[in-house]
């Protein structure tokens, strides 16, 4: 049977651009499978705020995070990259974290370059850690994946904190070091999208696509036409659940009912993406 991050691997080496909605637990993961969606990847920024209702500040413990990406990866077939924040701490945490990652069949992780506690990437106030430094995590992570195959996303923020040639300097360092994707983080107009595309001819990109974010927000066909391999849309879910919850919370009070709230989904429909069916059938197999 194929790995999931051979699937992932057999993905990036195809000429379509993966595009890859971002999820925040299981069910919202289900959902992207269930609408064919070749990959998944985990919202650091959604956990977070579905996990402990607080911003995207780095207030999730390496094992929070650990536990709800690893129990979205069992809820999948698709691969899933995991949202990895900054490795939580040095070298030797970037180590046991990937470790984590490979038992828990993830299929890839991103490691971004921000200093310990980090900050959502389209929010102010970020700070990087020197290249040399997160150099040295992606080499560690590379090392510590053995022949699991896990694909390894280096992430720089410091298009915001150093400028964009920066960020491409450090973009170069961290795929010398053996990463195997580039993410340059909230680039701010078509034309740095644009520059790094052209600055990194052949390597897998990433474009980060957030909802009134920094980046412009272009289509994945224009992002494949740029150069782009990856986009991530990682907030989609989480702010169109959120309007609709409102919407249904706002109906329910003012009416004292939800009897004509049109935007639910079917109960027999839910009950099928969350196995209903199957766990009838497994059930009346063992009945006394």
């Amino acid at each position: 049977m194929i790995s999931s991050p051979e699937k992932l691997r057999q993905l990036l080496a195809s000429p379509e651009i993966i595009v890859i909605p971002g999820v925040y637990d299981c069910l919202s993961a289900k959902l992207v499978e269930q609408l064919g969606f070749d990959v998944a990847a985990t919202s650091g920024f959604g956990i977070a705020a579905s996990t402990l209702g607080v911003p995207d500040y780095g207030l999730m413990t390496a094992t929070e995070v650990m536990y709800s990406v690893s129990r979205i990866a069992q809820s999948l077939t698709i691969p899933l990259i995991a949202d990895m924040d900054t490795g939580y701490g040095n070298a030797l945490n970037v180590m046991r974290t990937v470790e984590d990652a490979v038992r828990s069949q993830i299929a890839g992780i991103i490691l971004e370059d921000q200093e310990f506690p980090k900050k959502c990437g389209h929010f102010e106030g970020k700070r990087v850690i020197p290249t040399e430094e997160h150099v040295s995590k992606i080499k560690a992570a590379v090392a510590a994946r053995g022949d699991s195959g896990l694909v390894i996303i280096a992430r720089t923020d410091a298009r915001a904190v150093l400028g964009l040639d920066a960020a491409i300097l450090r973009g170069r360092a961290y795929i010398e070091a053996g990463a195997d994707v580039l993410f340059v983080e909230a680039p701010q107009s078509v034309a740095e999208l644009q520059a790094i595309a052209d600055a990194f001819a052949g390597v897998p990109l990433v474009a980060n696509v957030i909802e009134g974010g920094k980046t412009p927000q272009l289509s994945a066909i224009q992002l494949q036409e740029m150069g782009f391999k990856i986009v991530f849309f990682p907030l989609s879910t989480l702010l169109a659940v959120t309007k609709v919850m409102k919407s249904c919370l706002q109906e329910l009070k003012a009416q004292g009912t939800t009897a004509n709230f049109t935007e639910m989904v079917d109960f027999t429909d839910f009950k099928e993406l969350i196995g209903v069916p199957q766990y009838l059938q497994i059930e009346k197999q063992f009945e006394v």
